[in-house]
């Protein structure tokens, strides 16, 4: 069997706003090979960049797109196409938009792994420690700490278990930060767990300070407060704070992961959209195993990354959480035909061969840039 051509297919809705909010363009690739059988996966990254990175000519030896890596080899080779990747993209690579872009390319590798030999790819990677995982909501911060607490009440309702807030208005001042999170809880009460995600917000010392004063409310963590490059920050935050530290959404090598728990985090957070795909993703999720800590995927695109994340995630003794982006975007919700229901507050790992996942076509058609 031999790859005969790799897409790249840009998505995006017509009004693209300036939030964090990954589910409004995305990055779909599609691996063909010879035998009929196409493999899918999802890049996180500035779908522009990333295509490019993937169409790329060949430069030199060491400056080439990832389609000309792989074009006429065996897609069963997994590792070795990695490797070839990693190794034409070192020029300007070596982690960045080039790393997010190979996600993609190996993502639909083990795709089209898991149907030739009609398994899931969970299976592929050892085996389920996990059939189901526990589902957190995962939003943004409501424009007022009023729109918060309906947030957190309409989730309560759909029956999450866990419930993330970001981002938002989060960082602006003391009182408004206390107050925002003081309605999240109180939304949600006390028997649900709530994630704090302070989108990069603070320095170090502050950090200390709001995580001693977010502990009276109760959370699961405090995810990403520091800049990602601030690994003394982290070292100083987490010898500090009563509750747990959870990072790692903007890393994209494994020596940055490694970093990360060097420097005392409880909870790892690798995206599988950017991390190199399930390969890497899996390596530093066992990475994070090793050392007893927590592996929570990061997610928030479509329902091709939900697909991988679940399959790397149920490989693994330590995960027991998926992101689940609960964005209404047409994208996150209509891309894929899959819609990985939460049902008593898990969501199942797919049990079809492959990622487990199928594009609505007349989705793809509607929102395709190029």
């Amino acid at each position: 069997m031999k790859i005969t051509d790799v897409e790249a297919i840009w998505l995006q809705l017509p009004v693209v706003d300036e939030r964090c909010d990954g589910t409004q363009d995305t990055l779909i690739v599609r691996v063909h090979t010879d035998a009929g059988i196409v493999g899918v996966g999802e890049v996180d990254s500035s779908p522009m960049v990333a295509k490019a990175i993937i169409e790329a000519p060949l430069s030199h030896a060491i400056a080439r797109g990832l389609r000309q890596c792989v074009l006429g080899q065996n897609p069963l080779d997994i590792a070795v196409l990695w490797e070839r990747m990693y190794q034409g993209t070192i020029f300007f690579g070596r982690g960045g938009a080039a790393q997010q872009a190979i996600s993609g390319v190996d993502m639909a590798l083990w795709d089209i792994l898991g149907k030739v030999l009609k398994q899931p790819v969970y299976r592929l990677l050892g085996g389920a420690f996990h059939t189901k995982l526990r589902a957190y909501a995962s939003n943004l911060f409501g424009d007022t700490p009023q729109a918060t607490y309906e947030q957190a009440r309409r989730l309560v309702d759909q029956g999450f278990t866990a419930v993330k807030f970001g981002w938002g208005p989060l960082g602006k001042s003391e009182a408004l930060d206390l107050e925002l999170v003081r309605q999240a809880r109180a939304g949600l009460g006390d028997a649900v767990d709530l994630m704090i995600d302070a989108g990069l917000a603070y320095d170090a010392s502050t950090a200390i300070r709001r995580a001693r004063q977010f502990a009276e409310f109760n959370p699961f963590w405090l995810e990403e407060p520091l800049h990602p490059d601030d690994l003394e920050g982290y070292a100083r935050l987490t010898q500090a704070s009563p509750i747990r530290i959870a990072a790692g959404e903007q890393e994209t090598t494994l020596h940055g992961f490694a970093a990360l728990l060097d420097a005392g985090l409880d909870v790892i957070q690798p995206d599988v959209a950017r991390v190199g795909g399930i390969s890497r993703a899996i390596e530093i999720g066992r990475l994070a195993a090793q050392r007893h800590r927590l592996c929570v995927n990061h997610s928030y695109k479509t329902g091709v990354s939900i697909a991988a994340s679940l399959h790397f995630l149920a490989a693994l003794p330590n995960a027991s959480l998926l992101e689940y982006c609960v964005e209404q975007s047409a994208l996150r919700q209509t891309l894929t035909r899959q819609r990985f229901p939460v049902v008593d507050g898990y969501v199942a790992v797919p049990q079809e061969p492959g990622l487990g996942v199928e594009l609505d076509e007349e989705v793809v058609a509607r929102y395709r840039v190029a």
